[in-house]
């Protein structure tokens, strides 16, 4: 995650190039409830730190304000039961309980990853972070409407030398506690 990044405007369709590319991820039941709400003038994403920041002026990463682009990703959860009522998913019976694992969140979590890794191999830097308390605020700010899920939003611009996070200093644990095989023992 890229925490500083300069104010300097993205090529123009850039940013679109990558978005058509980061929703080719897999979808359940190629579903395709994820949407972008691209904030990329400095009013909108002004608005945006205004709706998510009690006090911009004395914010951790000051540099991130800077970001001349954030992508709101948003999903609608209610797609999947409609996809799965639809003839050729009905007998999963999907389309009519609860789903034991919530895939619009799955399926939206692997377009953020698509568009983070795009960012990287474009050169460019980006930061994903949750919507969490302000999600209703976002929402009414930009007229999301309420059948909209915010699954996070990505800070994009030109990456600039910043700190890391506290997060950053954790260990990854070593592989052989991260992979089994055959069985879990």
């Amino acid at each position: 995650m890229v925490r500083a990044m300069a104010s300097t405007p993205l090529p123009p369709g850039l940013l679109d190039e990558l978005l058509d590319l980061a929703r080719r991820a897999p979808a359940a039941g190629n579903t395709t409830a994820v949407t972008f709400l691209v904030l990329d003038t400095p009013e909108t994403v002004a608005a945006y730190w205004s709706a998510t920041l009690a006090s911009p002026t004395t914010f951790r990463w000051q540099q991130l304000l800077d970001a001349p682009a954030l992508v709101i990703i948003c999903v609608r959860p209610e797609a999947y039961p409609e996809r799965y009522r639809e003839a050729d998913k009905r007998r999963t019976g999907l389309g009519d309980r609860e789903w034991p694992v919530p895939y619009w969140w799955v399926d939206a979590g692997a377009v953020a990853q698509n568009l983070l890794l795009l960012c990287r191999d474009s050169g460019l830097g980006a930061c994903l972070f949750g919507a969490f308390d302000h999600e209703s605020a976002v929402k009414h700010t930009f007229g999301i409407p309420d059948d909209q899920r915010l699954v996070a939003t990505i800070a994009v611009g030109y990456p600039l030398t910043d700190e890391p996070g506290r997060s950053a200093r954790r260990p990854r644990p070593p592989l052989d506690r991260v992979i089994r095989r055959g069985s879990w023992t």
